[in-house]
């Protein structure tokens, strides 16, 4: 039965209205569900984009950055309103205008979004800079309905909770610029090398046009394209009021000139030691070093870096060519497309004057190569001869080689196969000055200066003695320089050899760490005690345990360089362990400091200026050595260097102390020395533990390197002499003025001569000093005959 017209309307109208109620509660729940979670914006009152902490050296030089992301943040009223402007006219000209949408743009993005989804392809933005503020920081970058709602009801939001100044200042640091950079402050310093004050116009207009798409207008792989957008950005300012059409012409004239890669700084000597700060800063501050925008001030001195650095290479680089070419690192049977191949060398970035290349032709006793950047010519004859007294040099050999320093030809180059560290420090405070912890960190990030655990060697031996010295024995103290064999827990035999492989019977206290006597250091450290110079060791932060066996008063206990320059700061500073440190101060954006080494109180510091006695602050670090035992190994380790094993520091002409070491089958060689204001030590050796061959002593590779260190580094250091210590007793004993404890000082009778004496007559007046039978030795005794040289089984500790 059909129904009547009326209740089929009404039929219809029930089922619209049911439709439309189903809709509007989907639709509710689906907003429901949208915004549940929609941030909000107040949030952005106090947010803070993550920026790069800065560190720099002592001069305020830049030295590193660190950070997740690339940003300089840069406060609004800081910003430069031309560039301001470029970035409005590019992207939201009516920024000071709308409400957070433009509604204008809304439509004209609308109506291409129409034919984009038509055709799959991304929706059109038509986005203010507000929206963008809410997209880059509280939302994702989802191009789908959804978040374009969300998008547009936080920047109404937006509006309403924070000032247009701030949205924009936000905008300006926040955004991805491409070239590693985020925010206008780090585009500007890694596009053209400069702060965004001193940008020309053309320069601002050009980082304006890159939101839309970085990679798109990149300077280099793009640069028509990127310079059209700079452009098309200068007619927008003249449109806006922003520029005359005078000044965009101008600007537009001007070539795209940008930096050919980003760099985190200028200075480029200090990679080891700027990788050593970000590892103890994130183990300081956490995840918070690479998002805090700390300031923070190390404690390097470029100066000194540069020298270390110089210093330490050409050192290692000397051993190699000591010990011969090692062939080339390629070669190629035909010299078509011999590039390709050549491309492919990694050579240290540490030598910017190296070249690849491919030896040509070999004859007429002759060797001609040609560049990979087109040069051609031979090699300098010394080099030809050294290459064929190693592995030979061919015709299709690849090598690489760097123009002569004497105007024609070339010279041949070799990466060292050997490595080293290099660290200087200020005794008194610490203060790492320098550090370099190889050859080259575009080849090897592995600091050996802070990671190598390796034997010191007899640079350890100091130690020993100052051990010796806060246990009853002087400097004037007889020790019997003889063989001596001691059984272990294990039954098996160790007699100590010497260096030389003869003994020279008793000797004073000096002149056995002088000379560096190994069976004379192992008689005093049995009198002395394994217990005290292992405790020693630990007090000073050379180790962190050490067994209490003989062989580790010849240093066959493992450390680091950086370890043993803290250990012998002790020495010159008056007897006060410091903590070796890189990080000075630590600063947040606002100026407020959390953390600094320093951490020594001053109650009065902070005051003004009243009139009373000017705070005394102590020094710093824990007492470790009694001061006159301090001076008194100061004294000896000069000796070193006048008498002794490190002589060939006497060319630096000032007071100068320090101690070779060399280690087992000549693996490790050091020298650890110092002057008044200055500690360095030098450490070479090979990652994988051989050895640097027989003869290379701490006096052979490594004292060198620290010769050419000092020579810079004292250029910026008076020459003065060591600080006498306070209480201290002096005598002559054989020629030399000595330091006693009061009442220790020797006993001289009044009939007896006056100045240099035998160290037997020495003995006899009475300075012993010796509280262990076991290391003395009778007066008058004869010296004991030179056993046949034979090879120390256990440790093979010489020098």
């Amino acid at each position: 039965m059909d129904l009547p017209r009326e209740r089929w309307v009404a039929f219809a109208g029930v089922a619209v209205l049911s439709l439309i109620a189903v809709a509007g509660f989907a639709v509710a729940i689906w907003a429901a569900w949208l915004f549940h979670d929609m941030p909000d914006a107040s949030d952005l009152a106090d947010y803070h984009p993550p920026t790069a902490t800065r560190a720099y050296a002592w001069d305020g030089t830049l030295i590193g950055e660190f950070s997740r992301e690339r940003r300089i943040f840069v406060p609004y009223d800081n910003i430069p309103p031309q560039l301001a402007q470029a970035f409005l006219a590019a992207e939201d000209r009516n920024f000071f205008k709308h409400a957070g949408l433009d509604y204008t743009g809304i439509i004209r993005a609308s109506a291409k979004d129409i034919v984009n989804l038509a055709q799959g392809r991304r929706l059109e933005s038509g986005s203010t800079i507000t929206q963008q503020v809410a997209k880059n920081i509280l939302l994702t970058n989802d191009a789908t309905l959804g978040r374009k709602l969300k998008e547009a009801m936080i920047a109404q939001q937006l509006e309403g909770a924070v000032s247009k100044e701030r949205i924009l200042e936000l905008y300006l640091n926040e955004i991805w610029l491409g070239y590693r950079s985020y925010g206008v402050g780090a585009a500007a310093y890694n596009y053209f090398g400069k702060s965004i004050t001193d940008l020309d116009l053309a320069e601002c207009a050009y980082l304006a046009s890159l939101p839309k798409g970085p990679d798109n207008y990149h300077p280099i792989r793009h640069k028509k394209a990127a310079m059209d957008r700079r452009n098309w950005v200068l007619d927008q300012m003249v449109e806006a009021g922003w520029a005359t059409r005078a000044q965009a012409e101008a600007a537009k004239r001007e070539d795209l000139v940008v930096q050919p890669e980003p760099s985190r700084a200028k200075y480029r000597d200090a990679d080891y030691f700027v990788e050593e700060v970000r590892r103890r800063g994130l183990a300081t501050l956490g995840p918070r070093l690479t998002e805090g925008g700390y300031y923070m001030r190390t404690t390097l001195d470029p100066r000194l870096q540069t020298a270390a650095k110089a210093a330490l290479m050409k050192g290692l680089e000397t051993y190699d060519r000591r010990h011969g070419w090692r062939g080339a690192w390629g070669h190629v049977t035909t010299l078509t497309n011999w590039e390709a191949a050549a491309k492919q060398a990694v050579k240290p970035a540490e030598r910017p004057d190296w070249v690849a290349a491919v030896v040509t032709d070999v004859a007429g006793g002759g060797v001609h190569v040609r560049t990979l950047d087109g040069r051609t010519g031979a090699l300098v004859p010394e080099d030809v001869a050294w290459a064929r007294r190693g592995r030979g040099i061919g015709s299709g050999d690849l090598v690489f080689v760097a123009p002569s320093d004497k105007g024609s030809g070339f010279l041949l180059k070799q990466i060292p196969a050997v490595n080293g560290a290099l660290v200087a420090m200020e005794p008194n405070s610490g203060r790492v000055l320098a550090m370099v912890g190889g050859y080259s960190f575009s080849l090897s990030t592995f600091n050996r200066a802070t990671q190598a655990l390796r034997q010191p060697g007899s640079s350890f031996k100091p130690i020993v003695y100052a051990t010796a010295l806060e246990n009853g024995y002087t400097p004037a103290s007889i020790i019997e320089d003889a063989p001596i064999t001691l059984i272990g827990a294990n039954g098996q035999a160790w007699t100590p050899e010497n260096y030389e492989h003869d003994f020279l019977g008793p000797l004073p206290l000096r002149r056995g760490l002088e000379l560096s006597r190994n069976a004379m250091t192992v008689r005093l450290a049995q009198g002395v005690g394994m217990p005290k110079i292992s405790a020693s060791a630990i007090r000073l932060g050379v180790v962190t345990h050490m067994e209490n066996v003989l062989a580790m008063a010849l240093g066959a206990g493992e450390t680091t360089v950086f370890r043993m320059a803290g250990a012998y700061s002790a020495f010159i500073n008056g007897g006060r362990k410091v903590e070796p440190h890189l990080i000075e101060l630590v600063q947040d954006r606002e100026g407020k400091t959390i953390f600094r080494a320093d951490g020594r109180d001053c109650d009065r510091c902070d005051a003004g200026f009243n009139g009373d006695e000017s705070p005394r602050i102590q020094p710093a670090g824990a007492q470790v050595w009694d001061p006159i035992t301090a001076a008194q190994i100061t004294s000896m380790l000069q000796g070193v260097v006048q008498r002794g094993t490190g002589t060939a520091a006497l060319v630096l002409g000032r007071p100068i102390g320090g101690k070779t070491g060399t280690t087992s089958a000549f693996r490790s060689a050091w020298f650890m020395g110092f002057n008044p204001h200055l500690v360095a030590g030098v450490y070479i050796g090979f990652d994988d533990n051989r050895s640097l061959g027989n003869g290379e002593t701490g006096a052979v590779a490594a004292l060198p390197i620290f010769i050419d260190f000092m020579k810079e580094a004292d250029k910026y250091y008076s020459p003065d002499e060591f600080k006498p210590a306070p209480g201290a007793r002096y005598a002559m004993v054989n020629g030399i003025r000595e330091a006693f404890r009061p009442g220790t000082e020797p006993k001289v009778p009044e009939e007896a001569p006056i100045g240099p004496q035998p160290y037997d007559q020495v003995f006899q007046n009475g300075v012993t000093g010796a509280p262990s039978a076991a290391a003395a030795v009778k007066p008058g005794a004869p010296p004991p005959p030179k056993p046949p040289a034979k090879k120390d089984e256990v440790t093979g500790l010489y020098d």
